[in-house]
């Protein structure tokens, strides 16, 4: 069974809806690429893919230690390259609301870092993430 249904809509704009949910994502080409910048791009959704990915995983750990890391914060830096246009970098700034001890620390960025899009990318992408708690 498809997990989406993606369908151009023109103008570089595409809708992914997601079929169990039917949630929306819109995508347009960037600035930089034709486009008019007005959505995520395909390639801003993946990296924000491995930022979401990594607070699922923290997120299954944190609730398993009785860790509440609800509101914490991820910014996303994507870094495009040339020949072949590509991700090239992708740098994570981890915000945390939660005071916790270092064993704690260790556990949920560990967590973090065996995410399956982490995984999933091809190992030539800089992964740079930093924690700040």
């Amino acid at each position: 069974m498809a997990t989406s249904k993606v369908t151009y809509l023109g103008n570089l704009r595409t809708s992914a809806v997601h079929l169990k949910s039917n949630s929306e994502i819109i995508t347009d080409a960037p600035l930089d690429n034709n486009g008019k910048g007005e959505a995520f791009s395909p390639t801003d959704t993946v990296a924000t893919a491995l930022a979401s990915c990594m607070f699922t995983i923290m997120g299954i750990k944190a609730r398993d230690m009785e860790v509440d890391i609800t509101n914490a914060t991820a910014a996303v830096t994507k870094i495009m390259g040339t020949e072949p246009r590509s991700i090239t970098e992708i740098h994570i700034v981890f915000t945390m609301n939660k005071t916790v001890d270092d064993k704690t620390k260790t556990i949920l960025e560990r967590a973090a870092l065996t995410c399956p899009v982490w995984f999933s990318l091809h190992p030539d992408i800089k992964k740079k993430v930093q924690f700040v708690w």
